[in-house]
């Protein structure tokens, strides 16, 4: 991955590229621009909008860890939510949602998708393939897949999803946050990958980005067609940050994935704790299909306090803390701890936590410090 979107080590140069910044392209006559603007599937310079060579390199980047053929690249991680539901739905057709969603995008299918007349169904993210078939209507045309789910954990069985979507001429998207380079979304039948580039991808909390992965040219020039009318553009200082991090990304993910695991299980051991919402831990429901699908976990889970305490009682924890921090996003390489009951929405089923929940993200920190500040956080509950 170091070596991927550079002019090569025996290249004369800076070892990172420019960064290109322009609105313009010049041509050197009108026949140049009139050929450049029938290319749909190479990188080419038409506009500024349509992206330079620094998009073009991060491009080629994610789509080489997603493993599909491109990528787009657009402002935040819900444009790439935004862009690909908007591309494949219109009035009149049917969007079927995983109730554990991240939930800007339940906003967005609840919002803007509902007044345009597309309706969206959330269903229970743990449904097999017979239950998703039970779901599809004749007009529904997107299967949206978040898998683990948000601030729930709950892990989805992609390819059984998959194939009852496509069996009925559905598109399958998927949020692949979590995911991002340990799960590979085309091998498991996902026509669309989504990626908030803002977390891992970025690294340091100072970007906003985000990119969607087709792996046909058929899935491109759509999802490429509707970020351009709706103007979607990412600034190349962001892109060029982007990757920047992501030359270090395998190194940071495995360190944090292990430091995560080690707090986790940590945590399971501790009285105040009910349970664990952690895919890589045996005792998450959904173990298996992590094992089976996922290389590698990352460092973002939830935990769930005793039904003894209240959200008061989570809350406090949170602020009780020294080396967390709180505060939305994740996947920098600081530690986060956030509440996540005000940001749970269920329509379709109660996930049943049984208490409440604190959301964390485990940074690069000492692991022995992290355990020493939530112990001493812990502490502080009533008995």
């Amino acid at each position: 991955m170091s070596h991927h979107g550079r002019a090569g080590a025996k290249v004369h140069g800076f070892v990172n590229p420019p960064v290109h910044r322009g609105s313009t392209v010049l041509f050197p006559d009108c026949e140049s621009r009139k050929a450049a603007a029938k290319q749909r599937y190479e990188q080419v310079l038409t506009y500024g909008t349509a992206g330079g060579p620094t998009h073009h390199m991060l491009e080629d980047m994610i789509a080489e860890i997603e493993g599909g053929t491109r990528a787009l690249i657009v402002g935040t991680g819900l444009a790439a939510v935004m862009v690909p539901l908007l591309a494949y739905l219109k009035a009149g057709e049917h969007c079927l949602m995983p109730d554990s969603v991240y939930g800007p995008a339940r906003n967005l299918a609840d919002g803007l998708m509902k007044g345009w007349g597309i309706e969206t169904t959330y269903y229970d993210p743990t449904v097999d393939e017979a239950g998703m078939r039970a779901l599809l209507r004749p007009n529904t045309k997107v299967v949206y897949t978040e898998s683990p789910g948000s601030h729930t954990f709950e892990v989805q069985d992609i390819p059984a999803l998959a194939r009852a979507a496509h069996a009925a001429g559905a598109k399958v998207l998927m949020d692949n946050t979590w995911g991002f380079y340990n799960f590979q979304p085309f091998e498991h039948g996902v026509d669309v990958s989504i990626q908030a580039l803002t977390k891992y991808a970025g690294g340091h909390s100072d970007v906003l980005l985000g990119s969607v992965a087709v792996n046909t040219p058929e899935d491109w020039t759509v999802v490429k067609t509707a970020a351009s009318q709706l103007g979607q553009f990412a600034s190349p200082d962001d892109c060029w940050l982007c990757l920047r991090g992501l030359r270090t990304l395998p190194v940071r993910l495995r360190e944090q994935a292990e430091a995560g695991l080690v707090v986790a299980r940590w945590l399971e051991g501790r009285p105040e704790v009910l349970r664990l919402l952690h895919p890589a831990l045996p005792s998450h429901p959904q173990h298996a299909l992590y094992a089976r699908d996922f290389a590698a976990p990352c460092s973002l889970f939830g935990v769930v306090l005793q039904p003894r305490y209240s959200e008061a009682d989570a809350e406090a924890v949170c602020d009780n803390l020294a080396l967390f921090g709180i505060g939305a996003s994740w996947g920098g390489y600081e530690s986060l701890a956030l509440p996540t009951a005000p940001s749970i929405t269920r329509t379709a089923r109660d996930p049943g936590l049984g208490g409440p929940a604190i959301r964390i993200h485990i940074g690069l920190e000492n692991t022995e410090d992290l355990i020493a500040d939530l112990a001493q956080a812990l502490d502080r509950l009533p008995r």
